[in-house]
């Protein structure tokens, strides 16, 4: 256990942290899920800027990795343009 202030504060703060972390890493999860389910090019066309800038914010803030938002952002692309 910790000894000191700052040590019992740091794992208050790294606490909330995380539950902050998670919640914006599944709400990205669960936006890109339906995205790539989504057929109408119409609809896809609007919410993709959204979730790319979902995305690139995860990655800003260290929640994902600059490589993986990058993936993702190409995936979501790639789908993008598949649609007829």
């Amino acid at each position: 256990m910790a000894n000191h202030k700052s040590a019992l504060k740091r794992i208050r703060s790294s606490e909330t942290k995380k539950i902050r972390n998670k919640y914006y890493s599944k709400t990205m999860r669960n936006a890109i899920r339906s995205f790539l389910k989504t057929e109408d090019k119409k609809e896809a066309e609007e919410r993709l800027p959204k979730i790319v800038s979902m995305v690139d914010r995860m990655a800003k803030r260290n929640i994902i990795h600059k490589n993986k938002a990058g993936n993702l952002k190409s995936q979501l692309e790639k789908h993008y343009r598949a649609l007829a």
